[in-house]
């Protein structure tokens, strides 16, 4: 197993079959950005290794990123290894950073998925393995901490096969375990490897096979052969025969298996203690696809809605997914691009399928973290960060006016939590308005609303940690002095039964009136299935032009619900009747006649409050746990069981949001501190009575003051 060898980044137009474009993702704290840090030093992009702890990492260059020790932006970078160009992305591992794991694995071939040999599949790994299998990413496991007290390799590897229903390629096996930790066994070289810490893990020293690990090699090797035959057309007939298997044939049976997504090799190793990182890279470059493994990207012709397919090829038109926005202090608005096909170079025009504008690109440039290096042109397979695309947006496609695609856009999840934010100086209220401007733009699950009968601006996120970054940021990178209220929760309202209503709007005013009437059917919908509306309206009754005010009008008094103010989801709304006047009829009108129907559907349609319900898993010396229960109970939280996992407890239970409040505090004192919990967004269920009562007094009482 040589070291890589390092190409110069001028070299960057290598062939597409040499590009891996891949993510690092994991559960917080699992080693992700110590990973990345490792795989920089050892093929040549750092010249030293970075530290968490000392704050003086490559990928989490943010202010607020080294003081918590914590990824908050997903990173990107590029390095190369034997000749192989890497683009690699470093993702967050909170739960309430999701959205970059989100649109990083949009845009990526392929993943390494890190875990804590110690936990093992945690909370958030589980996560984003679906959120993996959902793009249908190619991925490597990488069982790190191996030198930690408590590592357990075997177990680790049979919660990863029972929890993430994985087929693991065992690549492989550690030598020594905890602190006796010292190198691998390659089970497809049959050798063995050491790693002297005086070299910082860059000096790799092969070894004789310890004997205790001659029989798990061969053991290990026997099991690999019969995964892979069993799952390689090619290799089955030679397993069948009892023909040998070649290492070559075995590598290429195994990397055709990872791309198909049917099997995951699994890696070991210590990137704190930098061992075993090489064969990791070695493994990305052999069994992660490139950008010609992979399907060819599809879309649709923005008018016409066409299939359209684009190949990975330069000679192709352009198409690129703008897939992160970021403020960047010195340069203005930064817009990362995943290049599907074709090539662009700076002061090229491209053409935004999404909002059918054109722009000019203004610098091209490939990314190192924070770091910028300016390049003339971008090619098929890059990612790439442009300068001067203003009115680009996270999701949308840019390509060549003249032949046009639309690419599916990327979802995210919706805030659960808010905050009231206003400038402590009344003189920087806009400068507060476009700062939030552009760090929405930047966070698609960051939303900024105002209140137009109070003035009031609410700031939304994926939890407390999020929105207090956010305003950190405010203060730091913008130098605005802001004062926040306390957290609100996102409250939502339904209805839960069918009703219908009239909507009637007539104004006669001299010259010409406004005449807008309809009939409106709500019915629930199941929780998270979202808003439809449809039209049963027959002969003309209402004419099909007015349809769209209707629902504009229905959308904007849904935003503004019935019972305490809170937006109406997770229903289908059906306008069946009405009339029209041929002369006073209008867009407004209709749009106006909606709003008055839907609002009195709703009311009588029995609706009631939502509250976000939050999965936590708490992990707790075993001495605790009637404690932690009973204190769970109280919050109204619902025990869904708990599991031993060494001399710990873990307990999994969903409890509501609006409980949780002050939850780190009160769990750090039951335990003494040795407790640690993790929790993200479950769902959303129906608020008990005698509290949906209270909230709405409580909200009535505020809008009276």
């Amino acid at each position: 197993m040589a070291n890589g060898q390092i190409t110069k980044t001028e070299d960057r137009n290598v062939s597409l079959d040499r590009i891996r474009n891949i993510g690092i993702i994991a559960h917080i704290d699992a080693g992700k950005t110590t990973t990345t840090e490792r795989i920089l030093y050892y093929t040549g992009k750092t010249y030293k290794i970075g530290d968490i702890d000392e704050g003086d990492t490559q990928m989490d260059w943010m202010d607020q990123e080294r003081e918590r020790g914590i990824t908050v932006q997903s990173a990107a970078t590029t390095t190369f290894w034997k000749n192989n160009r890497i683009n690699i992305i470093d993702t967050p591992g909170h739960v309430d950073f999701t959205a970059e794991v989100e649109r990083s694995l949009r845009v990526l071939d392929g993943a390494v998925m890190v875990f804590d040999a110690e936990e093992g599949v945690q909370a958030q790994s589980e996560t984003v393995w679906r959120q993996a299998d959902r793009y249908q990413v190619p991925r490597i496991c990488f069982l790190n901490k191996m030198d930690k007290l408590g590592a357990d390799f075997d177990g680790s590897a049979a919660m990863i096969k029972e929890r993430l229903a994985a087929k693991l390629a065992t690549i492989t096996l550690p030598i020594g375990k905890e602190q006796t930790f010292k190198g691998i066994v390659h089970v497809l070289e049959q050798k063995a490897y050491l790693w002297e810490d005086e070299e910082l893990g860059a000096k790799i020293k092969e070894i004789p096979i310890p004997d205790d690990l001659v029989d798990c090699l061969s053991q290990a090797r026997t099991e690999l052969v019969e995964l892979i035959a069993g799952e390689d057309e090619e290799l089955m007939e030679k397993f069948l025969s009892d023909e040998e298997i070649s290492t070559e044939e075995l590598i290429a049976g195994i990397r055709r298996a990872t791309i198909a997504n049917r099997v995951v090799p699994l890696y070991c190793g210590s990137s704190l203690r930098n061992k075993a990182i090489q064969p990791i890279i070695d493994g990305v470059v052999d069994f992660l696809p490139s950008p010609l493994d992979v399907p060819p990207i599809i879309g649709k012709h923005p008018t016409t809605e066409k299939e359209i397919i684009r190949k990975p090829d330069n000679k192709e038109p352009l198409c690129a997914l703008a897939f992160k926005i970021q403020t960047d202090p010195h340069v203005g608005k930064l817009t990362y691009l995943r290049v599907y096909s074709g090539t662009f170079s700076s002061g090229s025009s491209v053409y935004n399928s999404n909002n059918r504008n054109s722009e000019r690109i203004g610098r091209l440039l490939l990314m190192h973290a924070n770091k910028r290096e300016e390049i003339d042109q971008a090619f098929t397979g890059e990612i790439v960060a442009v300068i001067g695309l203003d009115n680009v947006k996270t999701g949308d496609t840019l390509c060549q006016k003249e032949q046009p695609i639309l690419l599916e856009m990327i979802s995210f999840p919706e805030p659960v939590i808010s905050l009231a934010i206003e400038p402590e100086a009344r003189a920087d209220q806009e400068k507060l308005s476009q700062a939030l401007g552009r760090l929405s733009d930047e966070d698609p699950t960051f939303q900024v609303k105002t209140n137009q009968e109070t003035g009031q601006i609410l700031i939304s996120g994926m939890g407390e940690l999020h929105l207090e970054i956010l305003v950190e940021r405010l203060r730091r990178e913008f130098t605005l002095k802001v004062k926040t209220g306390s957290p609100q929760i996102a409250y939502r309202e339904t209805v839960s039964v069918n009703e219908t209503a009239e909507g009637k709007y007539i104004r006669q005013s001299g010259g010409r009136g406004q005449y807008g009437h309809c009939w409106l059917r709500v019915e629930p919908k199941g929780r998270g299935e979202g808003f439809e509306f449809t039209s049963e309206v027959k002969g003309g009754r209402i004419p099909a032009e007015f349809i769209p005010a209707i629902e504009k009008g229905v959308i904007e008094a849904m935003e503004k619900g019935v019972v305490a103010g809170y937006p109406l989801v997770d229903m289908r709304v059906v306008v069946f009747d009405g009339s029209f006047h041929d002369v006073d009829s209008s867009e407004m009108a209709f749009k106006i006649a909606g709003s008055i129907a839907l609002q009195a559907a709703s009311k009588k349609a029995n609706p009631k409050v939502l509250e976000p319900i939050m999965k936590l898993e708490v992990t707790i010396p075993e001495e605790f746990m009637g404690q932690v229960i009973g204190d769970i109970s109280s919050r109204r939280g619902q025990v869904g069981g708990s599991k031993v996992r060494g001399n710990t407890r873990i307990i999994n239970a969903e409890v509501p949001l609006a409980e949780l409040a002050g939850y780190a505090t009160a769990v750090r004192n039951i335990t003494g501190g040795r407790a640690s919990f993790y929790m993200e967004p479950s769902h959303y269920q129906e608020l008990p009575r005698n509290i949906q009562e209270n909230l709405v007094a409580k909200v009535r009482g505020e809008e009276k003051e």
